[in-house]
Parts: C-alpha cells; structure tokens; sequence
C-alpha cells in the first residue's frame, strides 16, 4: 500500500538555522498522527513542505504518492489548516471578504466539499456569516479554519495547532466532530498540537519533534502506560530502579522521585508496595515531555540520568 505521506531525509535550512534534520516517516492512509513537540521544534515547516508551501534545503515529500509541489491533482486532495491561517481580505462593503465568501471559495477547490456538514459546522460554532474575516476574533478564525479543514474531507488533512483562542468547549466540539465524522469518512490527518492530553484520544499514533530531528515514533497505545513516576523514601527508590532504565531522578531531602521507563507488571507493583512507594502512570504528555528532554540532552536511548 503506498503511504499517505511519504517523509524522506527531509531537511531544511534557514541562513544557517538548522529547521529540519534529516526527517523520515511513512504515514499510513486512514490514520491519525499526532505530530508533537515544542514550539521551534520543526512542526510548522513540516507541515508547510508536505502541502507544497514552501521548499526543502534535502530530501523529499510525496504526497499520495506524488511530489506535492505544484501538483493540482495532490493539493486538491490535501488540505492544512493553520494557526495563523489567512484569508484575501478585499476591503470596504460590498466587496470585503466574509465567512460566506470563504466557505464558498473552499467549496469550489475541494472535490470532497460537505456543505451540509459546513452548515452544521458553521451553527456549531456561532460562525457570522455575513462577517468580514478580517473582523473575527481570533476564536472564531480558528473555528472558520476547523470548519474548512473539516468540511473539505481531504484525503490528506493537515492541522497546525488549528485551535487556537479556542475555549475548552470549543475544542472538545472540534475534537467530537472531528472524531465523528473521521468515522463515517476515514482519511488521513497529521495534527499538530500542544494540547497533548486533550487530544490523546484521537491519535492511534504519535511523532515527537525536537530540534528538527524525529525522536519519537510510536502507536499511542504503546506509549500509555511505557513510563512510571516512582517516589517515596531515597533508599528505596534507588533499590527498586537498580538496573531498569531511568528517564529521570529528583530528591528531596530524603526522598526521591524518578521516571522508569517501560511497563511494569504486577511483581513490580507488589515490590514497590513492600517498599512503601507510590507508583503514578505518566501521561501521553508527560512520556512525550521527557523524550524531547531525553533527546535534547543527547541521550536519544534514554540511558539513565539522575538529575545531580
């Protein structure tokens, strides 16, 4: 089966900025990625060379297996939505540019185009219609973004922290109705985000960004659950973390917390027990805050650290 998307030793550079370092990854068609990391990372420019939007310094892209650049026949099937997205604004009435103009506009690029479900969008979300895009609050221009990514059903959807100036109710409707109709209609979506937590429930896999480099590439399943936070009495957490793989370690006094990498199974919780430790799963988040941690440090194998 050909990749969705096709990454290969994508690297690029800006007047001696290094923004992407040799990146590559297949996505799979029907899935979705999370693509996570901190700001500066690389997420943007990633995104901008898979929609064709901007060029690589090495390597390449191919999109439904084609070079997205310049190609019609790929970027009518892809579509990204980003955070500081724009729209032509025309100037005075009657001619300025509203949300009708670019719900329309969308309607005539995207083949797969969902009025009905634009419309549902648009009531969801309290869209003005008759408002001039440039006059929406920064909300709103999200919500016209999410709508547009949404409703164009692009076999190929791209997302850049697409909700942004979104409230917490806003984003979980994002979240149902993007997870809804994802459903009824599979495609492939690659979202970035910083919200990772809150997300966590859409992505079936996930790809950690630091510093231009992939240091994280695995199914989200695999990472729920792949790292404990052990704390308790020094003594005790050094016994029980002997010889396991340690993401992190920090003390207190005389007690201490550290980060064991991997899962563990009922002896191990038996033993923590008899030593009086207390045992918290990490996070989506928290498992990809420490690989960016991990890799930045320059141990991309996590070998132990203990934070002395």
């Amino acid at each position: 089966m050909t990749p969705a998307i096709s990454v290969a030793g994508l690297t690029r550079r800006y007047r001696g900025t290094l923004a992407l370092d040799a990146v590559s990854f297949d996505i799979e068609p029907g899935s979705v990625t999370g693509l996570l990391g901190r700001n500066g990372a690389g997420k943007t420019t990633l995104l901008r060379i898979v929609a064709g939007q901007e060029f690589p310094s090495a390597g390449g892209v191919r999109v439904l297996g084609a070079c997205p650049v310049e190609n019609e026949k790929v970027l009518r099937r892809m579509v990204l939505v980003r955070e500081d997205q724009r729209y032509p604004d025309y100037g005075s009435w009657p001619a300025a540019f509203q949300v009708r103009h670019a719900l329309r506009a969308a309607s005539w690029f995207y083949p797969n185009w969902d009025g009905d479900l634009a419309a549902a969008l648009v009531a969801d979300f309290g869209l003005p219609r008759s408002r001039r895009v440039a006059k929406l609050s920064r909300g709103m221009r999200s919500a016209l973004g999410i709508v547009i990514g949404l409703a164009a059903r692009a076999e190929v959807t791209l997302f850049d922290e697409p909700y942004a100036g979104l409230d917490p109710v806003a984003r979980k409707l994002f979240y149902d109705r993007m997870l809804a109709d994802y459903a009824e209609h599979p495609r492939t979506v690659l979202l970035s985000t910083h919200l990772i937590d809150e997300a966590a429930g859409l992505m079936e896999r996930v790809l950690v960004i630091d510093h231009g480099r992939i240091v994280l590439d695995a199914a989200a399943d695999e990472l729920r659950g792949s790292a404990t936070s052990v704390s308790g009495p020094a003594i005790a957490v050094a016994e029980f973390t002997a010889g396991r793989t340690v993401w992190d370690r920090r003390r207190i006094g005389s007690q201490e917390s550290a980060v064991v990498a991997g899962a563990l199974d009922d002896t191990d919780r038996a033993r923590a027990r008899s030593l009086r430790l207390h045992l918290e799963p990490l996070t989506l988040q928290q498992v990809v805050v420490h690989a960016a941690g991990t890799a930045a440090a320059g141990m991309p194998d996590a070998r132990e650290r203990t934070g002395a």
